[in-house]
This record gives structure tokens, sequence and C-alpha cells, in this order.
């Protein structure tokens, strides 16, 4: 069957998401206030009795000079991915947005198709002769992923990234680093930490390191140590206005969808985070640990308390975001990877982002710009 899609308020958006158990950050309707340099409107598909079924947000973006959009919908749309009639549900949203003066639709389907436990990523790493994840035997593959990939195919759509490589430009990570809580108890959680993260912890709370939490007066503080770790890794830092925007946006629509954390020692600021949540899905998001005081292990503390302050709200996964796809390469990635993988979680590859072009030559012009960015 083909599902009536319609622009749906906020209301309408905000009820279908409450009634999920997992929904990405970036598919609720407060995001688009956040990403204030696009247009955003939410989508939502109903069945043949009226329900709603469906619901995505869409961000618009013009290219320079033209009144034609790139709509994008990050990590969603939030559908029946696992429909036969895949394009009964992909159909109407192409129309849709090609009448809204698309040129190109953008989404990632919010489908995982490999998992690798933390153990297998570690042999990966110490293993000379294993560059890249996907070279490595999944703990869990997903069936599913791969024909629905084939399914996309077939329908017109094609990856913006190979297998296998790491995502650019406006596109979300291909590969994240999760620890999936389920409905473990919090000490069953803390015991899958590896021996040395616990001895890391451990030494930071013997050496009086202290965890907070920050409100929007303390966003200052963190842009300043946020701001220093993207200029050690050679990275261009957010503005500030771009977190207070999404503290005032995210929270406005839920007091606990964002949290600020800092750990400190002797007074000074070490390291920071920002924790978002959508029902029982939390991130860890814009860590900022610029100081190198690995004497005292800040950073380790700081995700302990988050990892118990996510079981406590409910989580039932809990989301460090992007990796690379490899295991190889400089010793600073290395050294976060290593650091994610004291958690005991896994690194997850989802499907990955797909396009479909509905002008050629607009298309091409989008790749035309954004390499000429660098972004």
């Amino acid at each position: 069957m083909k599902y009536l899609l319609r622009a749906i308020t906020r209301e309408e958006h905000l009820a279908f998401v409450a009634g999920q158990s997992s929904v990405s950050h970036l598919q609720i309707p407060s995001w688009g206030e956040v990403k204030s340099d696009w247009r955003s409107a939410s989508l939502g598909w109903f069945d043949e009795r009226g329900r709603l079924v469906g619901a995505g947000l869409v961000l618009l973006r013009a290219l320079p000079k033209v009144r034609r959009y790139l709509a994008y919908l990050p990590e969603g749309p939030v559908i029946d991915w696992d429909s036969e009639d895949l394009d009964g549900w992909l159909g109407p949203m192409i129309a849709y947005l090609r009448d809204l003066g698309a040129f190109t639709v953008r989404m990632g389907p919010p489908v995982v198709a490999r998992r690798w436990d933390a153990a297998t990523v570690r042999g990966a790493v110490a293993d000379p002769e294993v560059r890249w994840l996907r070279e490595a035997p999944p703990s869990a593959e997903n069936p599913a992923a791969r024909e629905l990939a084939e399914r996309l195919h077939g329908l017109g759509w094609r990856p913006v990234t190979a297998e296998g490589e790491d995502s650019a430009a406006v596109n979300q990570p291909r590969y994240v680093f999760q620890v999936p809580f389920g409905d473990r108890p919090l000490r069953e959680v803390q015991a899958g930490y590896s021996p040395e993260w616990r001895r890391n912890a451990k030494k930071a709370w013997r050496a009086g390191v202290e965890v907070v939490r920050g409100g929007y007066e303390d966003l200052a503080a963190f842009h300043r140590l946020y701001a220093e770790a993207a200029e050690r890794d050679g990275l261009i830092p957010r503005p500030l206005s771009y977190f207070q925007r999404m503290w005032i946006a995210l929270r406005n629509e839920h007091p606990d969808r964002m949290r600020l954390y800092f750990s400190r020692f002797e007074g000074e600021d070490q390291a920071a985070a920002l924790m978002l949540a959508v029902g029982e899905h939390v991130w860890h998001a814009y860590g900022a640990a610029p100081h190198t005081r690995t004497d005292v292990c800040p950073d380790h503390a700081l995700q302990w308390r988050m990892m118990s302050d996510a079981h406590e709200m409910g989580a039932t996964l809990y989301d460090l975001r992007g990796i690379t796809g490899s295991v190889a390469g400089d010793e600073q990635h290395l050294a976060l990877l290593r650091h994610r993988l004291g958690t005991g979680g896994e690194a997850v590859e989802y499907l990955g982002e797909w396009d479909f072009p509905l002008s050629k030559v607009l298309h091409k012009a989008l790749d035309l710009y954004i390499a000429h960015r660098g972004a």
C-alpha cells in the first residue's frame, strides 16, 4: 500500500516520538530549531485508517543562487524499514519533497548492518594485517540490512559513501560506538568495563576529581574546553551560539533532552561533555577534553558518571557517537578508540546514508560545492 504523507504539527510529531523506544535526536522537531541555517519540516505517514505510523524531520538547504533544495533526513525517517513494500513508504516522500523543490533527497536509514564486540575490535587493532573494521569478522550481522540495501538500489537510491568508507560533509557517521544497557542492572553494566578502565576511574576518585552538572550559564566554560580540543585536533569548532541554541531548543521540548557535565580537579575544569536523550537512547555528544591529565584520568570519571546517570534515566543504549571505519592510523585516533573500548561496548555499522537525485545536474553541483567547501 502507499501511505498518505503530509506535513504534521510539532505536537503530532512529538506524540509519535513518545511512542517509540528509540528515535535519533536528529529526528525530533527541536533539531530543526538547532539547525537554524536550514529550513525544516515534520513529515508524517498515515495508513488507510488515518493513523500516524511513521514520521521524519526533513532539513532543507538551497544551493547558492538556486531556489532548489537538498532535502535531508539525518538518521531517519522513522518508518517500517522491514516492510516488503518499501516504495509504498519512500515513494510518497520523494513526491512530496520534489513538489517542495528538492533536487536531491538524502536519508540515513537507522538500520544496523553489523556489530563488533570489544574483544574483536581489540584484536583487530592489535593485528598489523587489519586496517579496516570491515576486515574483522563481525560479532553479529543483520541479513535484512543487506537486503534493504539491494532494494534501495532497485528503487533508484544510491549510497553516499561506499561500504567501509567514512562519511564527510553533512553526513552522519556510518560507524559508531555504543554500550548496550538493555535491561541489565547498573552493576552488571559496570562489570563489563575493562580492568584498566576501572582502575583509571578509581584513580580519578582517589585524586579528588569531581564530576558536576552545569546549566545554560556554564556553556561558555564548556565551549572554551571544546574549542581548545578542536584546535588541538585540527578541527573547526562550532560557535558558542550553536550550543546555546541547542540548549534552549532541546530543553524547551523536554527538560532532560540535554545535560551538561564537567570533570573538575583542584577547582579547574579538565573535561566536559553534553548528554542528549530521546526515549531509551542516550548520546554522549560533543566531548571536550583538551588537557592531558592522565595522572588523574578526568575523562574516565566523567564517562562513569554520565553512564550511571543515563542508566538511572532508563536508557537501554548509551551511544558514544562516531568512530572511523579504520582500526589503524594515527595514535590519537587509536587512543580514543581504546578509551571507548574500555566501556565494554561495541562498534556498530549502520546502513549509511543514501541519495535519490531528482536533478542529476544539480546533484552534481552539490558534490562540487561540498568538495569546494572542503567539508
